[in-house]
């Protein structure tokens, strides 16, 4: 049985605390007056660029407006001065909760990534992988309470995330009102939303629950029946999981842009949260290698699990490269706006994450010899969750803080928290069993594997 190290155990705890008061201290300094944001944007005229010319041009008409009250002009460029501080102010007001809900997303993904590589792992009835189910399992225990984060920080967040949440939104007398957002509020409306995120959730951990109960009891059982209802559950749980993934990434994440959408986006979501769970899956195995446990673990699985990282990352940058090129190409404005914006206010991250998560790949785990040596697996794999953690971070910021995004305390501070969280519970999961399947019919396949 493995043991949950104090210093592990300290470190986690020190994770969440430092990430607990960076957060906090992200919320305390968003909120900033009218007068400090009109401020800011005067600093950022007189230094030049972003916001700040726009400033330049608007601050000018209000003096005047003061000054000698010129009439219907001066008015209306007044008010379009204080329509434009007021955006900037809810920008920055909603990034740290934008910061708050990438990380939380990020290291709920993990969770649920690896618990569909497990079931299909089960079943296609793999003969190599047996010996990390143990380690899956860890990993997918974090996925309820991680679920029900990100669900409890969308609903409370509302419109800081989803503008849709906004009742002007579908308020035909509002001056917010917005035809399109109202067209689409059968779908797109907040009761909808719990409901169907409780449902994603109930199908999930419901298969997670059964299936980590029936490997535990297959751990003692005389004959094979567990085995064969995990196998069971599994096929029908990758039939619901690939529904409601798709549904999840659209309301999760795409309905942070309401007027755009992409029919291949759940796909790609997808295969974010594979590779990133597969990644998580390989660091955590190496780390439980280094304190002598998995003595059962050989080269050979990890090379298998490196050739999963290599193969999803390729897989990610086909469909990255797919939906790009499609709207690129076809160059239809109200499709096209959703990466002119990411390349306007965002080239360093948005390109920098294809270098992350395709390029830095292809050089390091192109050759079989380097996905056996673990040092170099640890070091693509932080690169690879890193680059999917600011694929993330490009998917909601865009939306909901504009060209105010920075990576500071309150993104940093996220990470350190969901990060500490999600280490205390896997590892603490993993103490609950044996980390070897005993029982599973494939286990001395596994245990043999090599080439």
């Amino acid at each position: 049985m493995y043991t949950f190290s104090n210093k592990l155990k300290t470190f986690s705890f020190i994770l969440m605390i430092l990430g607990a008061l960076g957060v906090g201290y992200g919320f305390i300094t968003s909120h900033k007056s009218f007068e400090e944001v009109e401020h800011l944007l005067a600093e950022e005229a007189h230094h030049g660029g972003g916001h700040g010319e726009e400033a330049a041009h608007a601050a000018p008409a209000h003096d005047t407006h003061v000054a000698d009250s010129h009439g219907n002009n001066d008015h209306a460029e007044v008010d379009g001065h204080k329509k434009h501080v007021e955006h900037v102010q809810h920008q920055i007001h909603n990034r740290p909760w934008s910061a708050l809900y990438v990380a939380a997303f990020f290291f709920m993904m993990i969770a649920l990534g690896i618990l569909a590589f497990y079931a299909i792992q089960i079943a296609s009835q793999a003969g190599w992988s047996p010996v990390l189910f143990r380690v899956m399992e860890g990993m997918t225990a974090y996925l309820l309470p991680g679920a029900l984060i990100v669900l409890a920080i969308a609903v409370f967040a509302g419109d800081h995330l989803f503008v849709w949440m906004n009742p002007d939104m579908v308020n035909p007398e509002s001056e917010h009102f917005d035809k399109l957002v109202a067209g689409k509020s059968g779908w797109l409306n907040k009761t909808g939303f719990i409901i169907r995120g409780l449902i994603f959730i109930a199908g999930w951990s419901l298969y997670r629950h059964f299936s980590r109960k029936f490997s535990i009891a297959q751990d003692t059982a005389e004959d094979k029946s567990n085995f064969k209802k995990s196998f069971r559950i599994a096929a029908g749980f990758l039939v619901f999981f690939i529904y409601t993934e798709s549904m999840m990434s659209w309301d999760w994440i795409m309905s942070v842009d309401p007027h755009w959408f992409s029919t291949l986006f759940g796909w790609y979501v997808f295969a974010s949260m594979f590779v990133s769970g597969i990644t998580v899956l390989a660091l955590i195995t190496l780390y439980l290698k280094s304190k002598g446990q998995l003595e059962f673990v050989n080269e050979n699985h990890l090379h298998d699990v490196a050739k999963f990282m290599f193969a999803f990352s390729i897989f990610w940058t086909y469909l990255w490269f797919s939906q790009f090129m499609l709207i690129w190409y076809s160059n239809i404005p109200e499709e096209v706006t959703y990466f002119v914006t990411r390349f306007q206010d965002y080239k360093l991250p948005f390109l920098g994450m294809v270098v992350m998560n395709f390029v830095f790949p292809i050089l390091m785990l192109m050759n079989a010899d380097y996905k056996r040596i673990p040092w170099f697996v640890v070091m693509a794999g932080l690169v690879i969750l890193a680059g999917h953690y600011i694929d993330i971070f490009n998917m909601i910021m865009p939306a909901t803080v504009g060209d105010r995004w920075f990576i500071g305390i309150p993104e940093i501070s996220s990470v350190l928290l969901f990060a500490g969280l999600f280490i205390f519970i896997v590892f603490t999961a993993l103490t609950k069993a044996p980390l070897l399947v005993k029982g599973y019919p494939f286990r001395k396949e596994s245990e043999d594997f090599h080439y």
